[in-house]
């Protein structure tokens, strides 16, 4: 079944030549020129991923990113024309997947998109392979995670960096490690970007976040505590 993918663009040229790419690579597009028309378009359809620009008029993308991550962990790609570091943070504070910085090359943002749809759908696991412990289980088939019997809600990277530090619990991650296995290596972020998710990963498992220890000056290890 084709991927649906949502491009939240107000540049015209910019957002039709993403379109294209898209729909060459067989996928299907909806399109949206502001915030608020995105948020529309993402509750009329069923959307696998968002391509997401940072300045629009109405509503910008990062507000955006923040009211739809209160319901969905869909994939999310932030275009951006800035290249502070500092909106790199924020957008992955507020749940993004990926960024992207203007000007960029549509091959490589149609490979990127591929990449991580390609990360959600893959499990990492057998059937039966399921972790729970203390309060924390997560189904590494399904993508679920729960904390003390309620679900909750992770964006695709932050699912993924969880299930590779529970793949390799007792072992010391550093972030380049983290980075090459989770992001990519081919992504070129970075390594705040590990702390940002591991921050952001830590407050949605509340009181079992005391599995995620900091090696300071290494990185970070998976470590049950009895």
């Amino acid at each position: 079944m084709k991927k649906t993918i949502l491009v939240v663009e107000d540049e015209d040229r910019m957002r039709k030549l993403i379109r294209d790419y898209l729909k060459i690579e067989d996928f299907n597009v909806v399109e949206a020129t502001n915030g608020t028309d995105a948020l529309l378009e993402f509750t009329s359809n069923n959307i696998d991923l968002i391509i997401l620009d940072v300045m629009m008029p109405n509503l910008d993308g990062f507000s955006v990113c923040k009211t739809i991550r209160q319901t969905s962990d869909v994939p999310i790609i932030f275009l951006t024309a800035k290249g502070e570091e500092e909106d790199k943070l924020t957008g992955f504070e507020l749940g993004a997947d990926e960024y992207v910085t203007k000007p960029f090359s549509p091959k490589v943002l149609v490979a990127r998109s591929k990449a991580l749809l390609k990360r959600v759908e893959g499990s990492l696991g057998k059937p039966d392979n399921i972790f729970d412990i203390q309060g924390l289980k997560v189904n590494l088939l399904s993508r679920q995670v729960y904390v003390d019997g309620s679900e909750i809600n992770l964006s695709p990277t932050e699912y993924d960096l969880l299930a590779y530090l529970i793949k390799n619990k007792g072992i010391v991650l550093s972030r380049n490690a983290l980075l090459d296995n989770v992001w990519g290596y081919s992504y070129d972020g970075d390594l705040r970007t590990v702390d940002t998710h591991i921050k952001r990963l830590r407050e949605k498992l509340i009181n079992k976040s005391k599995f995620i220890c900091t090696v300071r000056g290494s990185g970070y290890r998976f470590e049950v505590i009895e």
